[in-house]
C-alpha cells in the first residue's frame, strides 16, 4: 500500500510539473506574429538596432589582430539538420574540369556547382523562417506576400551586414562538462550563472552565441543530431530578448534551442517566439571552440547572408575579433 501511494504521489506531482510547464509556455509565448516596432516596413526586426555609430563603436574598441573564424567547412556527407523532413543535404559536383595539358593548351579552368538546403552549415535564419497561424513577422501574411519563388518579404536579403559587439556564454563550462547531456534545456539561471564565472556582462544590441558543446562531436553526422541536442528554453530565450534586449541569438547546433520541444502543439517553440514575436534573427552552426578555448568572451562580431532573394537562411563566415576590456567587467 505505501509503494502504491508513493507511486501516485510522484504521478500526481508529475502531472503537476508538466501542466506549470505548459502554462509557462503560454505566458512567455503570445503565439500570435507581432506587429514591428520599426514600423509597418519593417523587415529585419532587432537587426535595426544596430546603426552606423554603433558599428563604428565596436570598431574603435579592437584590442588585437586575431581573428577567430566562426563557421564549419561544408562538404559532401557532412552533419546536416533536417534530411529527416526531406531537405537536400550538401552536393557539390564539378561542372568544368582542367585540360591536363595533353593536347598542348595553355589555359585550363575549372568550375562546380552546389545544391543544398539554405540551412545547411554555419547559417543565418531571416524573420520568415518561422511564423504563426501563417504570418511572420511584422504580420506579414503568406496568403500575400509568399509565392513559389520565395517570400516577397522579410528575405535574408534584407539583412544588412552585422558588425556589433558578441559575447560568448560558454555553458558547457560553467557546468563543467564536455558539452551538455542530450536534449538539456538552458535556463535563464544557467545563463546568468555563465556570465558571471565568465566576469562578462550583456549589453543592448549585443549579439551573443551559446555554447552547449556540441561541436565536440563535428563532424560526425550521426552524433551531431538535431533531435536530441541541448539548447536554449523558451524562458532562456525570454531573458535574453526581453529582458536583455539582444540583438541576435547564435549556438553551437543545429537550432539554438533544445529539441525535442517541450510543448506539443509547436515543435520549434523558441525559433517561433524569437523570429515572429521578437524579430530576433538566429544564428546556427557555429565553431566556437577556439573563442572557448582562448576564453575570449567579448569580441567584434562580423558577418554578411548573400543577397539570396526571398530565402530563408543563407551561408555565413562569421568572424570574431577581440575588443579591450571595459572596467566594469
Amino acid at each position: 500500500m505505501k509503494r502504491f501511494l508513493i507511486k501516485m504521489l510522484g504521478t500526481y506531482l508529475f502531472a503537476i510539473l508538466i501542466t506549470a510547464g505548459a502554462g509557462a509556455y503560454a505566458q512567455i509565448a503570445k503565439n500570435e506574429a507581432a506587429q514591428s516596432p520599426w514600423g509597418p516596413d519593417d523587415e529585419i526586426g532587432t537587426l535595426n538596432m544596430m546603426d552606423d555609430a554603433s558599428r563604428l563603436d565596436i570598431l574603435k574598441q579592437i584590442a588585437s589582430g586575431r581573428v577567430y573564424d566562426l563557421s564549419v567547412d561544408m562538404f559532401i556527407g557532412m552533419p546536416t539538420c533536417c534530411d529527416a523532413f526531406g531537405d537536400q543535404g550538401y552536393e557539390m559536383w564539378m561542372t568544368h574540369t582542367p585540360e591536363r595539358g595533353e593536347d598542348g593548351n595553355l589555359v585550363s579552368h575549372s568550375g562546380e556547382a552546389v545544391s543544398m538546403y539554405t540551412h545547411t552549415g554555419t547559417h543565418i535564419d531571416a524573420l520568415n523562417h518561422f511564423g504563426l497561424h501563417g504570418e511572420i513577422w511584422n504580420k506579414v501574411h503568406a496568403n500575400d506576400a509568399l509565392d513559389t519563388r520565395g517570400w516577397k518579404k522579410t528575405g535574408v536579403d534584407k539583412q544588412p551586414p552585422i558588425i556589433a559587439r558578441g559575447v560568448l556564454i560558454d555553458v558547457a563550462r560553467a557546468k563543467n562538462v564536455e558539452r551538455l547531456p542530450d536534449s538539456y534545456s538552458i535556463t535563464a539561471s544557467d545563463l546568468q550563472e555563465a556570465l558571471q564565472k565568465q566576469g562578462t556582462i550583456i549589453t543592448a544590441g549585443d549579439v551573443v552565441l551559446i555554447r552547449t558543446g556540441l561541436m565536440t562531436l563535428w563532424p560526425d553526422a550521426q552524433k551531431y543530431s538535431l533531435f536530441t541536442q541541448a539548447g536554449l528554453s523558451l524562458e532562456a530565450a525570454q531573458w535574453l530578448a526581453e529582458e536583455q534586449k539582444v540583438m541576435v541569438i547564435g549556438a553551437d547546433n543545429f537550432g539554438v534551442e533544445a529539441f525535442p520541444s517541450k510543448d506539443p502543439k509547436n515543435f520549434a517553440p523558441v525559433h517561433s517566439y524569437l523570429l515572429a514575436e521578437k524579430g530576433v534573427s538566429l544564428i546556427e552552426v557555429l565553431w566556437l571552440e577556439d573563442l572557448a578555448k582562448d576564453q575570449v568572451y567579448d569580441f567584434m562580431f562580423i558577418a554578411s547572408p548573400l543577397k539570396m532573394r526571398g530565402a530563408t537562411a543563407s551561408p555565413i563566415r562569421p568572424l570574431a575579433i577581440p575588443i579591450q576590456q571595459s572596467s566594469n567587467q
